[in-house]
């Protein structure tokens, strides 16, 4: 068995026909001491991989600074408790976060350190998943879902690379039962 097919990741639609990416099983466990170097490791197997986001057709790379800036970013480091725990299994939807991500918005470059990684600029997708809520018994009680903001930035290679996912916020109104 291939590293993909171990993904146990789905696309469903909510009522309003928007997607969202279900992610079935939490692989990185606990609130409180997330192994974010197991995280960054995980996010190795997508390296050199590319996804077409549906919405605008573009063509999203992922390279090789995407697994040290997702599991050690500044904005990673300031996460705790459920949120932490959702970015570090949202990993495994990549693709389809990718893939299914709307509402583009542009903003130029204005840091000197990203000249050349964003020399065009960065791009801002948004994205939701779920994550399985498990009761006492191992059992799925219900499904969190969660609202990102991927951030994609502009190469000078003039390619888009996966750059983040931040701004990770629970959708208290879209809990749903399994």
């Amino acid at each position: 068995m291939n590293e993909e097919s171990k993904r146990n990741v789905s696309v469903i639609q909510d009522m309003n026909g928007h997607n969202i990416v279900v992610i079935n099983d939490i692989i990185f466990k606990g609130k409180q001491a997330i192994q974010w170097n197991d995280v960054e490791e995980y996010l190795r197997r997508y390296v050199g991989d590319f996804y077409m986001i549906a919405d605008t057709k573009e063509i999203v790379y992922i390279g090789s600074d995407l697994p040290d800036e997702y599991a050690h970013s500044e904005y990673t480091n300031i996460l705790k408790g459920a949120n932490a725990k959702a970015k570090a299994n949202a990993a495994q939807g990549i693709p389809e976060l990718v893939e299914t991500a709307t509402g583009m918005r542009f903003t130029p470059n204005t840091k000197a350190k990203h000249k050349k990684d964003a020399k065009y600029g960065w791009y801002r997708y948004e994205s939701r998943f779920a994550l399985p809520v498990l009761g006492k018994d191992g059992e799925v009680e219900r499904y969190n879902v969660f609202h990102v903001a991927m951030i994609i930035r502009h190469g000078e290679d003039n390619k888009k690379y996966l750059y983040d996912i931040m701004n990770i916020k629970k959708e208290m109104s879209s809990l749903f039962q399994s």
